[in-house]
């Protein structure tokens, strides 16, 4: 690993069927050109939702969808990169003996949320997902959608009450995005720091100055 991360064990990515593939594959580029391990699964809806929303076929197999997740990200080399079929339950990460540093669910579809709040594991990623919480590992959740139904707020009350962390994909503005890179960056910067990774450009808020132009004084 390189000095920018500092992680020796491999983090997973889960990437569901949610509207805003653009975060799994910035997140992706961020984590693998900072040299971190990264183990891959997405859900079997991802599948539709690239075709949706860029008309792009994903991969089945892992290591052509290891490549197609690298093109995607820009990044050809770096890191480790390990994609996982949605449907493998028995694959490394559905062991809690496996040791990760944790998962980060990017973006986090509603019936994700909805399953993991229920204890259901239906499909790879959902039972990585699980084994984070009973394993008292981070899960960090990036849900996707507007707006919350009181069941969804539910679900998601229910996650943070097991240990889970929501990192809902909202933008800000104080640091002055230019592009919609930016206000994605946004939201990967809040919800890495969620695990101590710091890998994405970003201008923090620093706090403003005592004095706003315009303002009068007291």
């Amino acid at each position: 690993m390189s000095a920018t991360s500092p992680i020796t064990r491999p983090l997973i990515l889960g990437v569901t069927g949610a509207s805003g593939l653009i975060y799994a594959v910035r997140a992706l580029k961020f984590l693998l050109e900072a040299d971190y391990a990264v183990e891959l699964v997405a859900s079997k809806s991802t599948y539709m939702v690239w075709q949706s929303e860029s008309a792009i076929r994903m991969p089945v197999e892992p290591l052509q969808q290891e490549q197609f997740w690298r093109q995607q990200a820009g990044v050809e080399t770096g890191g480790k990169l390990h994609c996982h079929p949605w449907g493998d339950v028995g694959a490394s990460i559905a062991s809690g003996s496996f040791r990760t540093a944790g998962m980060v669910v990017m973006p986090c579809s509603m019936s994700t949320v909805a399953k993991l709040a229920n204890g259901l594991s239906s499909d790879l990623l959902e039972r990585a997902a699980d084994v984070q919480l009973k394993e008292g590992r981070k899960l960090i959740l990036v849900p996707r959608e507007t707006p919350f139904s009181l069941i969804h707020l539910r679900n998601l009350t229910a996650l943070a009450e097991a240990g889970a962390r929501i990192v809902p994909a909202i933008p800000a503005w104080y640091h002055h995005p230019q592009t919609i890179e930016d206000l994605v960056d946004f939201v990967i910067a809040r919800a890495f720091d969620q695990l101590d990774i710091d890998c994405v450009p970003l201008n923090r808020w620093e706090g403003r100055d005592s004095k706003v132009e315009g303002e009068g004084d007291a």
